[in-house]
């Protein structure tokens, strides 16, 4: 169970390597960082799940996405301003029985999200 990310790349067709990302505790307009990290080959946390099923507490949460730097760092010529640029999910955690997987699809133009298993 636990925390979870995954991001694949769909302007390249593959997992977003190297994307950095930064998770937040969140509780209404405030925010506190918990850890960042580049995604591995795979485009996941490289040391595994975000919060393991004994962390993972009931509240709310923000995944923040650096779009913008990882499509630069691949070449991509981007507008100035990109039209994404960091891309931050909020979500929430009701049962911290379940496992709860946040993927994203990604390119410069549109991003997808949905609770994954």
């Amino acid at each position: 169970m636990g925390l979870s990310t995954h991001v694949l790349d769909t302007m390249h067709g593959c997992p977003a390597a190297g994307m950095q990302v930064s998770l937040y505790t969140t509780e209404g307009q405030f925010a506190t960082l918990v850890k960042t990290f580049q995604l591995n080959t795979d485009g996941r946390n490289p040391e595994g799940p975000l919060y393991d099923n004994a962390s993972l507490l009931k509240g709310t949460y923000r995944l923040v996405f650096d779009v913008a730097g990882y499509f630069k760092a691949k070449g991509v010529a981007l507008p100035e301003p990109s039209f994404l640029n960091q891309v931050a999910l909020d979500f929430g955690v009701a049962d911290i029985t379940q496992h709860y997987h946040v993927p994203l699809l990604v390119s410069p133009w549109s991003y997808s999200t949905y609770r994954g298993s």
